[in-house]
């Protein structure tokens, strides 16, 4: 009854079937009243067709062979920054864009292995100051709306017409910036672990959320911290990491980056941080990711409160495939399931047995089957 008269309340009476999506964006925007909440409330109010699997290991999928790029080079995007990009697979083939996690991480050879070569032309970049861009760790001309700017510099530097975008994590938070921009520019969005920067998802990252899973993984980070009471967190970590003295910086950063591996993944292992066995890579990554994280979560990822969601009616008929594990504690799937609730020709696999690593079993055989439906 109550969930009745708050949906009058939102809808007013009589309203079309169709003004429920904005139901639904008020539910999701409520992050404070928690994201199992809005779960809840998701689930009773659904009106409409859910075609929404959960992904097994009934058939096994496996990763395509180790490839190399046929070309590699740097693009100049602002009078600062120059993004490093790769082209594998087929120089005629369906364009592909991967766009890597973080902010602040980067492409690897492992991301090639997800597309049937023969069928795409897989386009890898490291977004700006991160991976092989230069200049590294660099913040100025760096937000949301510069990024989106440089994929589209990147797709007419390469003659393409529409793509297809590949993300993960903070990689779908761009792809759905990038649609929503040029939605006439996509053909195709295939999204793992979605993240859409409402406050109730940073919440539940930085603020407590997390914790009821993870208490001495979060409580050890906040040990690491001068003031453990300090809020908003995001600011307050960006705030030391960037001013900071270089013993500082590697106390913090280390700290995120273990903090961040282990709510990452069911059998999560963090020996890499103090041990990086590709020294100069996984520093750099422990690096960019404490400092682009926070830099971009304390600026609420320079967009507007639920922007993502209030935008999303212009990417409704843009072929979209999402995959969350059901135990992702970074990007829980009741972001992805709402999402889905107002993309009602979208597919969502929920992947059993995975955390939010995009290697677990599950979600790498979903990620597999979602690029063949796009051959």
């Amino acid at each position: 009854m109550k969930v009745a008269l708050e949906k009058k309340r939102i809808l007013g009476s009589g309203v079309p079937l169709r003004r429920e999506r904005d139901f639904r964006v008020e539910l999701v925007l409520r992050g404070e009243r928690g994201l199992w909440l809005a779960l809840a409330l998701l689930f009773i109010v659904s009106l409409l067709p859910v075609n929404c699997t959960n992904a097994g290991s009934r058939e096994e999928v496996k990763l395509w062979p180790e490839i190399e790029p046929f070309k590699t080079d740097y693009l100049k995007v602002s009078d600062i920054h120059e993004i490093y990009y790769e082209l594998c697979g087929n120089p005629q083939g369906k364009p592909v864009f991967v766009l890597h996690g973080g902010p602040g991480a980067s492409c690897s050879p492992y991301y090639r292995r997800f597309f049937n070569p023969d069928r795409f032309l897989i386009v890898l970049h490291d977004q700006r100051g991160a991976g092989r861009s230069k200049p590294f760790a660099e913040l100025r001309e760096n937000t949301t709306q510069n990024l989106v700017e440089d994929i589209e510099k990147l797709r007419k530097h390469l003659n393409l017409g529409k793509i297809i975008l590949f993300g993960g994590s903070w990689g779908t938070t761009l792809a759905l910036a990038y649609a929503e921009t040029y939605p006439e520019n996509v053909a195709g969005i295939v999204m793992r672990g979605v993240f859409t920067c409402t406050q109730g998802e940073l919440d539940h990252y930085y603020h407590g959320g997390v914790r009821a899973f993870f208490p001495d993984a979060y409580d050890s980070l906040l040990a690491a911290l001068p003031d453990p009471n300090r809020r908003p967190l995001p600011n307050y970590m960006f705030e030391l990491i960037k001013n900071g003295d270089e013993p500082q910086k590697q106390k913090l950063s280390k700290a995120w980056a273990k903090y961040e591996g282990k709510i990452g993944e069911l059998e999560a292992k963090t020996d890499w941080v103090d041990n990086p066995t590709e020294s100069e890579r996984q520093k750099h990554l422990i690096t960019t990711l404490a400092l682009f994280e926070n830099y971009y979560m304390a600026n609420g990822c320079f967009l507007k409160e639920g922007q993502l969601l209030k935008d999303i009616d212009r990417i409704s008929d843009i072929p979209i495939i999402m995959v969350n594990g059901r135990y992702d504690m970074i990007c829980p799937p009741v972001t992805a399931y709402g999402l889905h609730q107002m993309l009602p020709k979208s597919k969502l696999v929920i992947a059993e047995r995975a955390g939010h690593w995009m290697g677990e079993k599950t979600i790498e055989e979903a990620l597999l089957k979602a690029m063949r439906e796009f051959e």
